[in-house]
C-alpha cells in the first residue's frame, strides 16, 4: 500500500528528520538513506518498520545533524605545522625579516586543521531516532489506513456483487435440466414418430446431465471463500497473503462453474462474476 509519514524533531543537541515512503508490493522490500556516519541506524530501522510493515516498497530517508559543538573535536596536524613554523623563520633569517611569528599568524593556513565528530554514543542516539521514526511512522499508517478504508468498500461492494451472480446461477442451473429433459423428449418424438418413448430411460438420462453440469460444490465453495474474505478484512492483523489465496481460490471456483456450464446464461454470469474477482485480485496485491 502506498503511504508517506515525516517528523523532524532536535532531541539530545541533534536535529533528526525521519521519512518514511512506501508504494504497492507483494512482499517486503527496504531501501534506506541515512546520513553519513551513522550507518549503524539501518538494521535496527530495518527491523522497526519489518515489525509493523508486511508488504510494500519501503523508503527510508533519515538525516542526523549535530547542532552543538561538544561533540566535535579539533585536530592539529602538528607535522605540518612544523613544517610551516621552520619555513616562516627561513624566510626571516634569509631576507631580515621582523620576528613576528605568532599562533594567528600560523592558525590561518587551514590545512592544519582538521574537524572531527567526536564518537557517537549509539545507544542514545538510536534512543533520539527512534523517537522520531514511531511519529513518521504513526503519520505514515494513518494514510496507509485511509487507503485501505477505501479498499475495503470497494471489496464490499464487488463481494456483493459476486454473491449476486452467484445466486443467479444456482437459480438458472436447475433451469438447465429441465430444459434439457424436455429438449431429449423433444428430440426423441422427431425421431421416433409414433413409437412409444421410455419416460423413465429419459429421466435417467436427465439425471445423469444433471450430475454432469451441477454446480452446488463449487457455489457453496465459493460462497465460504468470499465469507472468509469478509472476515478477514475486519481483522488488525496483516491478513494481505490470506486475501490473495482466497482470491485465487474464488476464481478456481468460477473457472470451474465456467467449464460444467452448457448453458449461455451461465457462461455470461461466469464471466461477468470473473471480472469482479480479477478487480479485486489487484487490488488485494496492494493489501498489508
Amino acid at each position: 500500500m502506498t503511504g508517506f509519514g515525516r517528523s523532524e524533531r532536535i532531541i539530545g543537541g541533534r536535529s533528526i528528520a525521519v521519512e518514511i515512503r512506501s508504494v504497492n508490493h507483494r512482499y517486503f522490500d527496504y531501501s534506506s538513506r541515512i546520513s553519513r556516519g551513522y550507518g549503524f541506524l539501518d538494521a535496527k530501522l530495518k527491523s522497526f518498520l519489518q515489525e509493523r510493515i508486511a508488504r510494500g516498497k519501503i523508503d527510508l530517508t533519515v538525516s542526523v545533524e549535530t547542532l552543538e559543538s561538544a561533540d566535535a573535536e579539533v585536530m592539529v596536524n602538528h607535522s605540518l605545522a612544523s613544517g610551516y613554523i621552520a619555513a616562516l623563520r627561513e624566510l626571516q633569517k634569509r631576507y631580515g625579516l621582523r620576528d613576528d611569528i605568532s599562533v594567528m599568524s600560523v592558525a590561518r593556513y587551514a590545512d592544519l586543521f582538521t574537524v572531527r565528530q567526536a564518537p557517537a554514543d549509539e545507544d542514545e542516539v538510536w534512543k533520539d531516532v527512534c523517537q522520531v521514526a514511531e511519529e513518521a511512522f504513526q503519520s505514515f499508517s494513518q494514510m496507509r489506513k485511509a487507503e485501505g478504508n477505501h479498499l475495503k468498500e470497494d471489496f464490499l461492494m464487488r463481494a456483493e456483487t459476486i454473491l449476486g451472480l452467484v445466486a443467479k446461477v444456482e437459480g438458472r442451473s436447475p433451469q438447465t435440466v429441465e430444459e434439457y429433459r424436455e429438449k431429449l423428449l423433444q428430440r426423441l418424438h422427431e425421431i421416433l414418430a409414433d413409437v412409444e418413448i421410455d419416460e423413465q430411460r429419459v429421466l435417467t438420462e436427465a439425471a445423469v446431465f444433471a450430475d454432469k453440469v451441477s454446480v452446488t460444490e463449487e457455489t457453496v465453495r465459493l460462497r465460504s471463500h468470499i465469507s472468509q474474505f469478509l472476515s478477514l478484512l475486519d481483522s488488525d492483523e496483516a491478513v494481505g497473503r490470506k486475501l490473495d489465496f482466497l482470491v485465487q481460490e474464488m476464481n478456481r471456483e468460477a473457472n470451474t462453474i465456467g467449464s460444467k456450464c452448457v448453458d449461455a446464461e451461465i457462461a455470461h454470469l461466469v464471466v461477468d462474476m470473473k471480472a469482479e474477482i480479477e478487480k479485486i485480485r489487484e487490488q488485494v496485491q496492494n493489501i498489508e
